[in-house]
């Protein structure tokens, strides 16, 4: 028997690749069917069954497609309802894959299809735990992505307090916890950065499992839970109803364009130019109205929360050789009409010599010493509002970069608005933004906090350990 965790940091999410005598079940792909076709292939076994703990929000899976590619069966939990074919389990259910069985186990509450997928090994031994949304390390799922009018999310986070108590904490201690997500994913609100651990130690440290009742577990689950990115919802109709072949939107998405070409399909597709350089690298030279959202940081999550169309065209920047995994990401997250790309990225615009713009930097030394000077500067902090009421520097306001919108019309377009993050990425992003949008006044702080408070020069909050990540 294999168990391999297939995890993906981009968006925080873990698949599974499982087999025995020569059969394998996929737990939760992504969307693309090549990483498991290949690991099956490396065993000479057939993938069987795609099993999928719920209609995830947070990604768009690749069960359709690995399906259609393999011949395997889709397996829901009871009460899923997709729009294409697929065995919808129902609860205790047994699937023998080789010589080892996979129960369903119904575990609603994050949403009401989730279902969580016990593995029982060859000696007959409960030996892990595939909990989906249901259990992470360290938290537990949401309860508020799937409020129906007839149903709170009080109701929903009762009914995760009942599938925990009555399907998966009554299993042995030394049970293997294998969760959906880890630490960066906006489907749980305080996750560890661990990506396993056995049962036993979750019973015992894992906050939401120590409530005394399932009005204390209800309350505590709730709080510190911000509203959830907007591509969501929109993820999850895509995972329920069906999506377009991963293959299809990776060609159309990867054609090569000439600086004129891209500029023409600018204009006449109304299209959003997404630049997903390094930070550092679009500060000296974009094209201008440009979005910056780099590969390197949490991109597919950060494009899900801030570009609000999933149909919006989109033509890319990118350095040479990134453009199909660009392209890959954005269809993670449910955007597939990507038209093409910069053939030559920003250089070969940059040497016709048409129009750039650039971003104003500053040290975080250099920023200390301005803002001692003069404490009436104006300073946006654009981390999460968790991370700012954790600790900040006194008299820099907060503007999340996931709210931005909500906070322009308090930014002064006449003064000059130094912009800083954690470390860089979303700082970049958010000038980015409000560059497109009329603003030219703004200086980004190189490094973010942790440089700024490096320097020792600032007065800063006290620090408060943060109830939530979100």
């Amino acid at each position: 028997m294999k168990v391999e965790q297939i995890y993906t940091g981009c968006l925080a999410e873990a698949a599974y690749y499982i087999e025995s005598a020569g059969e394998v079940a996929i737990i939760d792909p992504l969307r693309e069917s090549k990483p498991y076709l290949e690991r099956a292939e490396k065993d000479n076994a057939k993938i069987k069954y795609v099993f999928e703990t719920h209609f995830h929000a947070d990604f768009v899976s690749g069960h359709i497609d690995l399906s259609n590619k393999t011949g395997a069966t889709i397996v829901f939990g009871p009460t899923a309802q997709p729009a294409y074919p697929a065995y919808i389990a129902e609860d205790g259910e047994e699937f023998k894959i080789g010589n080892i069985k996979i129960r369903v186990l119904h575990t609603p509450g994050h949403t009401m299809e989730s279902s969580s997928f016990l593995l029982i090994d060859e000696n007959g031994k409960e030996n892990a735990i595939f909990s989906g949304d249901t259990l992470f390390i360290g938290d537990v799922g949401r309860p508020d992505l799937a409020v129906k009018s007839d149903l709170t999310q009080e109701d929903l986070a009762g009914l995760l307090y009942e599938s925990l108590q009555n399907k998966i904490l009554t299993l042995p201690d030394d049970v293997i916890v294998y969760p959906g997500h880890g630490a960066g994913s906006a489907c749980g609100k305080n996750m560890s950065k661990e990506t396993t651990d056995r049962l036993g130690n979750q019973k015992r440290f894992n906050y939401a499992l120590q409530a005394k009742s399932k009005e204390q577990f209800v309350k505590e689950v709730l709080t510190g839970l911000v509203t959830p990115p907007q591509y969501f919802p929109k993820n999850a109709v895509m995972n329920k109803m069906g999506y377009a072949n991963v293959d299809e939107v990776i060609a159309k998405g990867t054609q090569a364009l000439s600086p004129a070409a891209f500029e023409a399909a600018s204009n006449e597709e109304n299209a959003l130019v997404l630049d997903v350089r390094a930070a550092n690298d679009f500060a000296k030279g974009f094209i201008p109205n440009a979005i910056n959202i780099g590969l390197e940081g949490q991109f597919a999550s950060w494009v899900g929360t801030l570009i609000t169309d999933l149909q919006q065209p989109i033509l890319l920047i990118a350095e040479e050789g990134n453009e199909e995994e660009a392209v890959l990401r954005l269809s993670r997250v449910g955007y597939d009409n990507c038209i093409g790309y910069l053939k030559g990225g920003f250089k070969a615009w940059a040497e016709e010599g048409r129009e750039i713009d650039t971003v104003n930097t500053i040290s975080a030394e250099e920023f200390a010493n301005k803002f001692n000077q003069d404490n009436a500067i104006k300073a946006i902090d654009v981390r999460r509002k968790s991370e700012y009421d954790s600790e900040h520097v006194v008299g820099v306001e907060n503007a999340p970069l996931d709210f931005l919108n909500n906070y322009m019309a308090s930014i002064d377009r006449d003064a000059t608005t130094y912009v800083h993050c954690a470390g860089g990425y979303r700082s970049m992003v958010a000038i980015s933004i409000l560059k497109a949008r009329g603003f030219e006044n703004l200086v980004d702080v190189t490094g973010g906090f942790s440089a700024i408070k490096a320097t020792g020069k600032l007065k800063l909050t006290d620090y408060v350990c943060p109830s939530t990540l979100l």
